[in-house]
C-alpha cells in the first residue's frame, strides 16, 4: 500500500471548486461523463462511467470532501481527503490518498495529475 499527497492550484475560488467536485451537472462539465454524487455521509457515488467508485464519507461545504475509493476486496480503506484553500489565484487543493494497492499507485497518480485535477485546471483556465 502507498500513499499519495500533492497540491493543486485552480483558478476559481473554493466556494465553486467545491460545487465541481459535489453536484453532478457539474462534474459532468469538466468530466464529460455522467456521474452519481450526493453530498450525504454514507452515500456512494460514481465517476467516469464506474471507474471511479466509493462512498461519502465527510463534508465541509467549501473547504473539505472525505471519500472511500474501491479498490476490489481490499482490506484496509483507501481515503481521499480533498481540502481547498483560498489562494490569491483561486484555489490550493490540498489532496491526500491513502492506502492505494501497489499495482494501481501508477495508474491513480496519472489519473489525479491528468484526468482529475487535470481536467479540472483546463476547465479553469
Amino acid at each position: 500500500m502507498k500513499d499519495y499527497k500533492k497540491y493543486y492550484l485552480l483558478g476559481a475560488p473554493p466556494e465553486e471548486v467545491y460545487h465541481a467536485l459535489t453536484i453532478p451537472a457539474t462534474i459532468q462539465l469538466w468530466t464529460g461523463e455522467p456521474a452519481e454524487m450526493s453530498m450525504d455521509p454514507g452515500s456512494e457515488f460514481s465517476l467516469w462511467e464506474g471507474s471511479i467508485v466509493g462512498k461519502n464519507i465527510e463534508f465541509d461545504p467549501g473547504k473539505k470532501i472525505v471519500q472511500q475509493w474501491y479498490f476490489g476486496d481490499q482490506l484496509e480503506a483507501s481515503i481521499v481527503t480533498i481540502i481547498l484553500h483560498p489562494h490569491k489565484q483561486g484555489t490550493s487543493v490540498e489532496l491526500t490518498h491513502t492506502n492505494i494497492p501497489d499495482g494501481d499507485y501508477d495508474d491513480i497518480v496519472q489519473g489525479w495529475d491528468g484526468a482529475y485535477f487535470g481536467s479540472l485546471q483546463e476547465f479553469y483556465s
